[in-house]
């Protein structure tokens, strides 16, 4: 099957219903793709987690008639910072340094309301929850993939593995990859009602630790935190009591995010990135998206945004159909660099936000406060080529326009890579 029949579009089957595999599902729909998304959970529902969304991501999904949308339903993050455990500020971090810079600043929703947001894109029935999905056969330039569902097989002009860190379609194409490896930390998350005193967004560093608390639109507040501990650990009582025990001397509003959140309500997750690069983000007609590809660890908050991107630059080089096989590659060329650059540069401020020895953190701080007398726009520099990524082509939504904060200033060296 080189090409789809002329009386029918063509096929793409998405496994997994998360924020990439989602808006590759609406991209390829508006460029015209008959979609099925297979997702293992009973539910699309993500819990006690938000999403941070930077410029780039804003842009890609202004392409396909939703930046506004997700602004709308944005906590817009105002001036917020880095601090020590203390409560002392060792940087300060501007909004309108951030517009100027980028084109916007970063906006910040509950990863639920996103999902809801692409859902509502798609026709009734294109989502299909408690559905895992295997791959059977990759397929080629002869001969359409073929999916495994629980109702039988499903032929596919193209199958999207946005399964996630542990991707099996990952590991069937490229069964003698290793995969993600442990980053040396884990992480908490949790949602819980703003506190009574209001509080400026902010993360945190310490020894082996780090916290972040910010506020969400609907009066609530996302709070994460990591620490440096074995793989697979998890607390003898409840992981609240766990962050009590480690954060409960850290400055205010800490202690009491931490009380406010249900004991069994805080997710915990350990960390692993992608150290070492796939071959290829294709094969046969198989193209992988997000986690799957790349995982990346959380510093830089650029998980979900490069998932977008992905979405987006896949459907620019798909197109409406046609030699699937052969466009492939045009993807691997624009993303496997680029999202690689990204889970470095992740990596090196994973390294230096849990550094541990007490010498160590006081030169990294002395140095974090140095740099920030500069003005909030040196500090915002580790994020050039990041945040002002632009998506190629052309908008695909019906009389969707991007609407993006206005242009970042000129700059003399525009980057495409971080550094």
């Amino acid at each position: 099957m080189a090409r789809s029949p002329s009386h029918r579009p063509p096929r793409a089957v998405v496994a997994g219903g998360g924020v990439g595999g989602l808006t590759a599902a609406v991209a390829l729909h508006q460029r015209g793709w008959e979609v099925t998304v297979l997702e293992r959970a009973g539910s699309l529902a993500p819990v006690g987690a938000g999403i941070g969304l930077a410029p780039n991501a804003q842009r890609a999904l202004d392409v396909v008639g939703l930046g506004d949308r997700v602004r709308e339903l944005s906590a817009w993050q105002g001036d917020g910072g880095l601090r020590d455990p203390a409560g002392r500020w060792l940087s300060r971090t501007s909004s309108d340094a951030a517009r100027k810079r980028f084109g916007g600043p970063l906006v910040l929703l509950h990863r639920a309301a996103l999902v809801d947001i692409l859902t509502a894109a798609l026709p009734a029935g294109t989502v299909r929850t408690g559905a895992p999905a295997a791959l059977a056969d990759a397929g080629d330039g002869h001969r359409p993939a073929v999916v495994t569902a629980p109702d039988g097989e499903l032929e596919a002009d193209l199958v999207v593995a946005a399964d996630g860190i542990g991707s099996a379609m990952r590991q069937t194409v490229f069964p003698g990859h290793p995969g993600p490896r442990y980053s040396g930390y884990t992480t908490w998350r949790v949602v819980v009602p703003a506190p009574d005193r209001s509080f400026t967004p902010h993360e945190t560093w310490g020894r082996r630790a780090l916290w972040g608390t910010h506020p969400l639109k609907d009066g609530t507040v996302y709070a994460y935190a990591a620490a440096v501990t074995p793989a697979g650990g998890h607390a003898d009582d409840d992981e609240r009591a766990e962050l009590l025990r480690r954060f409960g001397d850290w400055h205010d509003p800490v202690p009491a995010i931490i009380r406010a959140a249900e004991p069994g309500g805080v997710l915990r997750h350990d960390v692993h990135h992608m150290a070492e690069p796939l071959p290829a983000y294709h094969h046969g007609r198989v193209a992988l998206l997000g986690d799957a590809a790349h995982a990346m660890q959380p510093t830089l908050g650029q998980g979900g945004n490069q998932a977008v991107e992905d979405a987006i630059v896949l459907a620019h080089h798909i197109g409406g159909g046609g030699d699937v096989v052969r466009r492939l590659p045009a993807y691997t060329a624009d993303r496997l660099p680029r999202t690689m650059a990204v889970v470095r540069q992740a990596t090196r401020t994973g390294r230096t936000a849990l550094l541990g020895g007490a010498g160590a953190v006081a030169v990294r701080n002395a140095l974090v406060r140095g740099i920030s007398r500069l003005g909030p726009g040196i500090v915002l520099r580790g994020f050039d080529g990041i945040a002002d990524w632009r998506p190629p082509g052309r908008t695909y939504a019906a009389g969707a326009e991007r609407t993006t904060a206005p242009e970042a200033e000129p700059r003399t060296e525009p980057r495409t890579e971080p550094r």
